[in-house]
């Protein structure tokens, strides 16, 4: 009897970010694995037009990249954004899910000051420019531990990031902050769920983050000190060993 085929590992990066990111982090995942690293509507080297950036359509386009590419049943891997888009991929097509890795990542909406900040930056944006807001909104997402010691990725990040097009930039702020409450996408869940999260994530504290541990079936966490936002940088090798870990037990 055939061996039955093996999910596809997706790995979706977040918000101002490209498929760059994973590049160092999967580089020693093992042959065996399929990896898909598309890039999000509206990021990457070369970004086609982009009229919505709901996580919807975002889910929609990242489906029709699995579907191209003939993956079936996936293991879904989202950094913040790309954790968003995730889920509501998630909620629209259990069925070609079969593990979700939420990395620094949330199935809660927005609050009132969160939207708050999302138009206050985007505000900064249309004043000063895309590579200026980088420059000042990147650094914070780190550990305060870390800043120095990381100065040279943090840079790469900043840089990177301040490619990403201008509008681009507003439609995920706007689309981010309009998001729904998805945490019943991890209550029904049949398939596994990994939380890794960070004691010092500014924009994913872990009190809004562990009462969501308990909403899946099949829950794992990683919860990792001294660790922002960015525990891909932060902390590769933790990071790196859970999600391989996760993944074996469902490979």
């Amino acid at each position: 009897m055939p061996a039955a085929p093996q999910p596809t590992l997706v790995f979706l990066h977040g918000f101002a970010e490209s498929p760059a990111i994973w590049a160092d982090f999967t580089r020693d995942f093992p042959s065996r694995y399929r990896l898909l690293m598309p890039a999000l509507p509206g990021h990457g080297p070369n970004p086609a037009p982009v009229t919505d950036y709901a996580m919807e359509a975002q889910a929609q386009a990242v489906l029709a990249q699995l579907d191209a590419a003939g993956a079936d049943k996936v293991v879904l891997v989202g950094h913040s954004m790309g954790g968003y888009v995730a889920l509501a991929l998630a909620e629209a097509h259990p069925a070609r899910v079969a593990g979700l890795v939420l990395f620094h990542s949330t199935a809660l909406p927005d609050n009132k000051e969160k939207k708050a900040a999302r138009d206050e930056s985007a505000g900064f944006v249309r004043r000063h420019g895309v590579e200026k807001y980088m420059r000042s909104a990147i650094r914070p997402l780190l550990a305060p531990g870390n800043r120095k010691q990381l100065a040279a990725e943090l840079k790469q990040l900043e840089d990177l990031a301040a490619t990403t097009p201008v509008t681009t930039i507003l439609g995920c702020l706007e689309a981010m902050k309009h998001r729904p409450d998805r945490t019943q996408v991890l209550r029904d869940a049949r398939f596994p769920v990994l939380f890794i999260g960070g004691h010092d994530d500014p924009a994913v504290p872990l009190d809004t983050l562990l009462p969501q541990l308990a909403l899946p079936a099949q829950s794992h966490a990683l919860l990792l000190r001294n660790v922002g936002h960015l525990g891909f940088m932060e902390a590769p090798e933790l990071t790196r060993q859970s999600v391989l870990d996760f993944c074996a037990a469902i490979c």
